[in-house]
């Protein structure tokens, strides 16, 4: 193979590798891209969209047999102690149909929806999150869900029966070298002679199940082709037998959390791998992951959702039994605040957790922004909930369950979940990540609009051009902006949360001018204001769980309230609290120290303030580069002065 595609990689090349594999068009609606564009569609979530098999005796029996599974072979602790999840708990799921949720029937599979499967990780990550990670590898992002949407029916005969039997799979994108630039990527596959295999040759790094995995999908680069007069680099997704001679599992990686899963660092070295086992076609691996990855983020939301559940639980019950001052502490109110915020911010997590599920399951929806947006702020939004309880649970939080049980004391597992939760904000996407993927398909609009007017070194000529064919497009939607009724009566249909759906009309007009005035003021430039790009995400984000929430608590106020809860006070809360968030974002959408922060960061990365770290030993090999970054700066010092 030619040595080109190891080159270095341009920033032009990174950027338009990932626009390659971009879905270019937008067949369905999409609330998210909507609201960017300043309108609030709230008759594209409301009604809240049902759960189709909810009711189902299979879904029931499954829901039932993998209850039993959880109590009796899944423990947690046991995993996390141990760090691996046991042959006995793995066995137990395989029988209970855990690994099949999905999978047609056709093949062995247990034919459930997207909201089944997600209901059930809610559950399983509620007492296990080593075990969830270990199931979404393989139903997510491992070989099933690729399978079942780009494989041919030559493929899904012979592989879909084994997978739906139990066995384990894995997705193998990650390099040292390359995470979320996969321009840089290294792992080649190269045709044979015959033109009947394919040899594979790279590393892979972070590949969960990766170590036990049977299967696996492996992306590499392919002989580069021409495309449109100039060669382009091609991307290949290959289904991998790991019993093949040449893969080889180089290290067990080991983590802060999480320490039940299998994840290492996988080697093939001239791996033969059947033409029949390519997926897709030549070149459509890297759209075939993200395509792949629009569904597959809809597990972390939900996992991040029976986390917090249990967090809730957690806290309910101590909060009630423990007394402090004449009373329970969940009398006090500070306390009594962050128990507020937990219920409040669980209700919107899971409002677009169960959405993103549930359009899936109906179809006639483009859910790209959605599923990230869930991704992004059940992520975070979860780390902050987990967090409060944490403190409400107090040196007990801290407190390992062994130790907890060893003295007499509940042994509830905040400690474990919050080690294990705090890796969701950074795998499949960090939030930095889903910041810039989100901006990118919210600016899409006005890419298509603007053309060259937003591309970086684009010729003057295509600036021009872009100009004049814009000018339609912005005449007729700026002016859209600054007009509609988004006051009362409007919307009065929505009763006590009538006000929030009025302010959230009122406010995606707001941010699509917000989005529009950064374009002008940056033009080209804006791709590097990530910071600002991040906000402009955030603010989207918050009106998203906002409308989720609202349009959830309408629809259960009309079937009827559940348990004798009041949704819409929860609601409520949540709506308020969101809209101070986003008053703070809009005010530094205008107001920051961004330019002062970036130049204060290139400065320490230089190591002109080497003089903060004095005092702390400097690790073995790195003294004296601390030294004479200590001197450059000191040097420095002198010159300015």
């Amino acid at each position: 193979m030619s040595n080109e595609p190891n080159r270095p990689v341009s920033e032009a090349e990174a950027r338009d590798v990932a626009e390659s594999a971009r879905e270019q068009s937008w067949e369905h609606p999409s609330f998210a891209r909507e609201l960017f564009l300043g309108r609030l569609r709230m008759d594209l979530l409301d009604p809240y969209p049902d759960d189709p098999d909810v009711e189902a005796p299979e879904r029931r029996a499954f829901m039932e047999r993998l209850e039993v599974a959880l109590r009796e072979h899944v423990d947690g602790e046991r995993h996390d102690v141990e760090g691996e999840v046991s042959d006995e708990a793995i066995q137990a799921l395989r029988e209970a149909g855990a690994f099949a949720i999905k999978l047609p029937r056709e093949y062995g599979g247990l034919g459930l929806s997207q909201s089944a499967y997600n209901k059930a990780m809610e559950m399983v990550s509620a007492e296990c999150a080593s075990t969830a990670v270990l199931l979404s590898g393989c139903q997510s992002i491992g070989v099933p869900q690729p399978l079942k949407m780009f494989g041919t029916k030559e493929q899904k005969d012979r592989l879909m029966p084994e997978l739906a039997a139990g066995a384990i799979s894995a997705f193998a994108l990650t390099e040292p070298n390359a995470g979320s630039d996969p321009a840089n990527m290294t792992t080649r596959a190269e045709l044979s002679a015959d033109g009947t295999h394919w040899v594979l040759t790279g590393e892979k790094l972070w590949c969960t199940n990766g170590p036990i995995a049977k299967w696996m999908v492996v992306m590499a680069q392919t002989p580069p082709k021409e495309v449109r007069g100039r060669m382009r680099r091609q991307i290949t997704a290959f289904i991998v037998d790991t019993s093949s001679p040449g893969v080889e599992v180089t290290h067990r990686c080991e983590f802060m959390g999480l320490r039940g899963i299998q994840n290492g660092v996988i080697r093939f070295t001239d791996v033969k791998v059947p033409c029949n086992n390519l997926l897709w076609k030549e070149g459509n691996g890297l759209k075939l992951a993200l395509i792949t990855l629009n569904v597959g983020r809809l597990t972390l939301p939900s996992c991040a959702v029976g986390t917090a559940k249990r967090a809730l639980e957690i806290v309910r019950r101590w909060t009630k039994q423990r007394v402090q001052w004449g009373q329970n502490i969940g009398r006090h109110d500070e306390i009594a605040g962050l128990v507020a915020d937990m219920a409040a911010k669980l209700y919107a997590m899971e409002a677009i957790a169960d959405l993103g599920c549930r359009w899936t399951d109906a179809g006639g929806r483009d859910i790209r922004i959605e599923a990230a947006m869930a991704k992004l702020f059940n992520t975070e939004m979860g780390w902050t909930l987990l967090n409060d309880g944490f403190q409400v649970k107090g040196g007990r939080g801290y407190e390992t369950e062994a130790s907890l049980r060893g003295r007499g004391d509940a042994p509830d597992p905040i400690e474990r979940m919050l080690r294990d939760f705090r890796i969701y904000t950074v795998v499949e996407g960090s939030t930095q990540v889903m910041h810039l993927f989100i901006a990118r398909e919210a600016l899409d609009r006005h890419v298509t609009a603007a053309g060259a007017l937003l591309q970086p070194g684009a010729p003057f000529g295509a600036k021009v051009k872009a100009f004049f064919s814009a000018a339609g497009f912005y005449a007729t939607w700026y002016p859209r902006l600054w007009f509609g009724w988004g006051r009362w009566p409007r919307h009065a249909e929505y009763g006590s949360l009538a006000t929030h759906v009025r302010w959230l009309d009122r406010t995606a007009r707001r941010l699509a001018r917000a989005i529009f005035h950064c374009m002008l003021r940056h033009r080209a430039a804006l791709e590097r204001r990530q910071r600002l790009l991040a906000r402009v995400v955030d603010i989207g984000a918050e009106m998203y769980a906002m409308a989720g929430a609202i349009a959830r608590a309408r629809t259960t106020a009309k079937d009827g309230d559940v348990s004798g809860g009041k949704p819409a006070a929860v609601a409520d809360l949540f709506c308020r609290g969101a809209r101070r968030r986003v008053a703070e974002l809009f005010r530094a959408l205008k107001s920051n120290d961004d330019r002062r922060s970036y130049n204060l960061a290139q400065q320490v990365v230089e190591g002109e303030h080497a003089w903060l770290e004095a005092g702390v030993l400097t690790p073995h090999g790195e003294a004296d580069k601390t030294q004479d970054a200590h001197a450059a700066a000191a040097d420095l010092a002198g010159e300015r002065a």
